[in-house]
């Protein structure tokens, strides 16, 4: 096989497979449908304002609700979007039990107003384009997700060099490769429809 020869890899399980292999007690399917949405169901706190440690407990909040909740999922495919809605509920919920503080005399002060009404909508807009990027990107195969992660998502980018070494290929291969995982990246985010 050619050094320049992308991996090849397993299709991810459906989130249909995922529902199916959880109900039935696969814990191996739990797991990858944690690791699936565990970036998209922490996001949302942290997006409207939440610290770390708010957060986790919402995060946790969500995943009780997802274990007891998941049997009466009637359509796997709107995982996504009940996981949104759910966490929207719980970050609402918290902010009703918050919504005052103690001021330092001790009376009782408004905490900050919440987000404007409309943010949820441009939030759950957010975050499904978020999700769906994740999504096609473990579609990729292990080089070309590790590539992209090193390329796109680093802050600042690597060196095509330090790529190179990263991965074992040579420094002038990093351009071609590139441009063949932005293109496997590319048809997969418009078979969802997010790229034109």
């Amino acid at each position: 096989m050619s050094m320049l020869a992308l991996d090849s890899r397993q299709a991810p399980r459906t989130d249909r497979e995922l529902v199916t292999a959880c109900i039935s007690g696969d814990e191996q399917a739990w797991n990858e449908l944690i690791d699936r949405y565990n970036r998209l169901i922490f996001s949302i706190p942290l997006k409207q304002g939440l610290d770390r440690d708010q957060a986790a407990d919402i995060f946790q909040a969500v995943c009780l609700d997802l274990v007891a909740e998941l049997p009466r999922l009637r359509d796997p495919q709107a995982l996504p979007a009940w996981l949104i809605q759910t966490t929207l509920h719980k970050v609402s919920k918290w902010r009703r039990r918050n919504d005052r503080f103690v001021a330092d005399d001790g009376t009782h002060a408004e905490q900050a107003p919440a987000p404007e009404a409309d943010m949820p909508d441009a939030l759950i807009r957010e975050v499904q384009q978020a999700q769906a990027m994740r999504e096609a990107l473990s579609g990729l195969s292990d080089r070309c997700q590790r590539m992209v992660q090193m390329l796109f998502f680093e802050t600042p980018a690597r060196p095509y060099k330090d790529v190179a070494a990263q991965l074992g290929v040579a420094t002038g291969s990093i351009g071609f490769l590139r441009g063949r995982c932005l293109d496997r990246l590319r048809s997969a985010l418009e078979g969802i429809g997010l790229c034109r």
